[in-house]
Protein backbone atom coordinates (compact mmCIF):
# COMPACT_ATOMS: atom_id res chain seq x y z
CA UNK A 1 0.00 0.00 0.00
CA UNK A 2 1.91 3.16 1.23
CA UNK A 3 5.27 2.86 2.56
CA UNK A 4 7.19 5.29 4.31
CA UNK A 5 8.34 7.17 1.67
CA UNK A 6 5.18 7.96 0.38
CA UNK A 7 4.02 9.08 3.47
CA UNK A 8 6.77 11.18 3.96
CA UNK A 9 6.22 12.92 0.35
CA UNK A 10 2.09 13.35 1.48
CA UNK A 11 3.16 15.00 4.60
CA UNK A 12 5.79 17.79 3.02
CA UNK A 13 3.64 18.70 0.36
CA UNK A 14 1.19 19.27 2.39
CA UNK A 15 2.92 21.13 4.93
CA UNK A 16 4.28 23.08 2.29
CA UNK A 17 1.05 24.41 1.06
CA UNK A 18 0.07 25.34 4.44
CA UNK A 19 3.21 27.30 4.63
CA UNK A 20 2.96 28.88 0.98
CA UNK A 21 -1.19 29.91 2.11
CA UNK A 22 0.08 31.77 5.03
CA UNK A 23 2.61 33.17 2.99
CA UNK A 24 0.15 34.40 0.78
CA UNK A 25 -2.34 35.69 3.08
CA UNK A 26 0.76 38.05 4.78
CA UNK A 27 1.50 39.19 1.30
CA UNK A 28 -2.22 40.18 0.69
CA UNK A 29 -1.84 42.18 4.03
CA UNK A 30 1.51 43.72 3.24
CA UNK A 31 0.83 45.24 -0.38
CA UNK A 32 -3.34 46.18 0.91
CA UNK A 33 -0.66 48.27 3.64
CA UNK A 34 1.60 49.44 1.42
CA UNK A 35 -2.08 50.42 -0.96
CA UNK A 36 -3.13 52.31 2.40
CA UNK A 37 0.41 54.01 2.92
CA UNK A 38 0.43 55.27 -1.20
CA UNK A 39 -2.77 56.74 -0.39
CA UNK A 40 -1.74 58.14 2.87
CA UNK A 41 1.52 59.83 1.38
CA UNK A 42 -0.02 61.29 -1.77
CA UNK A 43 -2.85 62.98 0.38
CA UNK A 44 0.22 64.86 2.41
CA UNK A 45 1.92 65.58 -0.96
CA UNK A 46 -1.36 67.52 -2.15
CA UNK A 47 -1.95 69.21 1.07
CA UNK A 48 1.75 70.60 0.99
CA UNK A 49 1.08 71.70 -2.93
CA UNK A 50 -1.70 73.03 -1.39
CA UNK A 51 0.26 74.57 1.40
CA UNK A 52 2.62 76.03 -1.00
CA UNK A 53 0.64 77.34 -3.39
CA UNK A 54 -1.10 79.77 -0.61
CA UNK A 55 2.40 80.86 0.40
CA UNK A 56 3.31 81.83 -3.25
CA UNK A 57 0.39 83.96 -3.94
CA UNK A 58 1.08 86.51 -0.94
CA UNK A 59 4.90 86.53 -1.67
CA UNK A 60 4.16 86.94 -5.28
CA UNK A 61 2.07 89.67 -5.04
CA UNK A 62 3.85 90.91 -2.33
CA UNK A 63 7.17 90.92 -5.02
CA UNK A 64 4.42 92.73 -7.93
CA UNK A 65 4.24 95.79 -4.99
CA UNK A 66 8.20 96.34 -4.29
CA UNK A 67 8.73 96.45 -7.94
CA UNK A 68 5.28 98.83 -7.97
CA UNK A 69 7.22 101.05 -5.82
CA UNK A 70 10.51 100.40 -6.85
CA UNK A 71 8.85 101.80 -9.96
CA UNK A 72 7.88 104.77 -8.40
CA UNK A 73 10.86 105.63 -6.56
CA UNK A 74 12.44 105.44 -10.10
CA UNK A 75 10.70 107.64 -11.46
CA UNK A 76 10.76 110.03 -8.86
CA UNK A 77 14.13 109.77 -8.67
CA UNK A 78 14.32 110.82 -12.17
CA UNK A 79 12.42 113.28 -11.98
CA UNK A 80 14.49 115.07 -9.02
CA UNK A 81 17.50 114.78 -10.96
CA UNK A 82 15.78 116.64 -13.47
CA UNK A 83 14.68 119.18 -10.98
CA UNK A 84 17.74 119.52 -10.20
CA UNK A 85 19.29 119.82 -13.59
CA UNK A 86 16.84 122.52 -14.19
CA UNK A 87 17.74 124.46 -11.54
CA UNK A 88 21.55 124.25 -12.40
CA UNK A 89 20.99 125.54 -15.82
CA UNK A 90 19.13 128.41 -14.59
CA UNK A 91 22.04 129.47 -12.06
CA UNK A 92 24.47 129.06 -14.99
CA UNK A 93 21.58 131.71 -17.38
CA UNK A 94 21.85 133.83 -14.33
CA UNK A 95 25.53 133.90 -14.04
CA UNK A 96 25.84 134.38 -17.36
CA UNK A 97 23.62 137.69 -17.68
CA UNK A 98 25.42 139.10 -14.81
Amino acid sequence: MIDNTQLLLIAVVTVLTVLLAIIGVQVFFILREIRESIKKFNKMLDDAGTISESVARPIASLSSSITGVSGIAGLLGWLSQRKEKSKKTEKKAGEENE
